[in-house]
């Protein structure tokens, strides 16, 4: 998800997995892969930035490690 802002001044988060295509004609469209227009104050190399950004944390995030259980202290593990 990235964070961008509608020409209105208003903040909103977009899901950059469904981003089609980035366009400037002066103002930044976004074509999502749903077909919907979405129009920002970012430019368009902000716009792939932040999406190019976003890929790469994705990818690099560590995978949830398990937290290690407790060693039980019983008779039958000391023998």
């Amino acid at each position: 998800m990235i964070r961008l802002t509608r020409l209105s001044g208003e903040p909103f988060v977009l899901n950059a997995e469904l981003i089609c295509y980035v366009e400037e004609l002066p103002d930044t469209y976004i074509t999502l892969t749903t077909g919907e227009r979405v129009v920002v104050r970012e430019s368009m190399a902000e716009v792939v930035r932040r999406a190019v950004t976003y890929q790469r944390a994705k990818h690099w995030l560590p995978s949830p490690q398990r937290a290690p259980f407790p060693q039980a202290n019983t008779a039958e593990e000391k023998a």
